[in-house]
């Protein structure tokens, strides 16, 4: 199937225009103090048959973590790729100390002897001897002792074990140190109509990056299907016991406030037969040549819906004027 192309970077790794998250099929996961860090309860044929249907549906990049599910996500994925490596590009995260038995994140630990292990227990998860993209997850990590994990990643490009890196950061002074990197290819940072980080894809044109947009769909917000009186469940990441960055949902409901904007520009989205996620996924698509969105899914339909999008390509530059005009009017 001819799907649109975007390449990662200076890498020349060429992937489908949209990449499929799998933060969510990971399933529950927790903080030490029982804050939930995963998406709640999931369904693994759900998940397995949603694989499927991306690489079906042309979908080539997969996006995941070992801390999504403590592991449970990167194994779906060795799973759903069997026979098919050659036809997909994975990219997977590092940092995060972690217990499998009690999905429960411990701390984290980014030496080089750690890096090296996180790699060797994705690899035998994903069922693979390489990994295409290999992401630091620790966002918040001392920039200036960053030379040692970026000298890590080198050693393992040249002996085979991965073929590009990057940071999943929001920082753009942080991304900016992995960047010089001779096989840094990309940055992994929040990106959607609400989270515009206009200064990070100027890095990303400074450097020739790849920008993986994480939450290209607001957590779920964009795709206009929540209403006022939505409530999600306790282990959710949205719920009553969301960590105190998230903004999209309050007190496990969705925010007023986005859902008023997401209203208000739902007919711009929506206009020529797309849904609001395929209009908001267009959107991306629009901000720039170098954004790949990996929105998330736990149902084969998200990922029909949201491989869709493809076929209607990025907004025009008047849609994307009128969104401004709406929203700025809107702060």
């Amino acid at each position: 199937m001819d799907v649109m192309k975007r390449k990662i970077g200076k890498s020349g790794i060429e992937v489908s225009a949209m990449g499929t998250g799998c933060w969510a099929i990971g399933g529950p996961a927790f903080e030490k103090d029982g804050t939930p860090i995963g998406w709640g309860d999931v369904n693994d044929e759900d998940s397995l048959r949603g694989l499927q249907t991306a690489m079906d549906m042309g979908i080539t990049l997969f996006d995941t973590s070992n801390m999504y599910g403590t592991g449970h996500s990167e194994s779906l994925i060795g799973q759903a790729i069997k026979g098919r490596r050659d036809k997909v590009v994975i990219s997977t995260k590092f940092g995060w100390v972690f217990d499998p038995v009690t999905r429960t994140k411990l701390g984290w630990d980014v030496s080089p002897a750690y890096i090296r292990k996180s790699c060797e227990d994705s690899l035998k998860r994903l069922g693979t001897d390489y990994i295409d993209v290999y992401f630091l997850h620790v966002y918040f990590y001392d920039r200036e002792k960053t030379e040692e994990v970026r000298q890590t990643l080198e050693e393992l490009v040249q002996e085979g074990k991965i073929r590009t890196y990057g940071w999943s950061t929001d920082d753009v002074d942080s991304a900016r140190v992995f960047a010089p990197g001779p096989h840094c290819g990309a940055v992994q940072h929040g990106q959607n109509i609400f989270e515009d980080n206009a200064a990070m894809l100027e890095l990303c044109d400074e450097y020739d990056l790849a920008s993986f947009n994480r939450g290209p769909l607001a957590m779920g917000l964009l795709t206009g299907k929540f209403r006022p009186e939505t409530t999600l469940k306790d282990n959710d990441i949205r719920g009553k016991n969301a960590p105190e960055y998230m903004k999209f949902f309050k007190d496990g409901r969705p925010n007023p406030e986005f859902l008023s904007k997401v209203e208000s520009i739902r007919e711009i989205l929506t206009e020529g037969g797309r849904t609001p996620a395929q209009g908001a996924l267009g959107w991306l698509w629009a901000r720039s040549p170098r954004t790949i969105p990996i929105p998330g899914f736990k149902t084969p339909k998200q990922v029909m819906d949201n491989a869709k999008a493809l076929e209607y390509g990025p907004l025009s530059e008047q849609q994307m004027e009128e969104i401004s005009r709406i929203l700025d009017g809107m702060r």
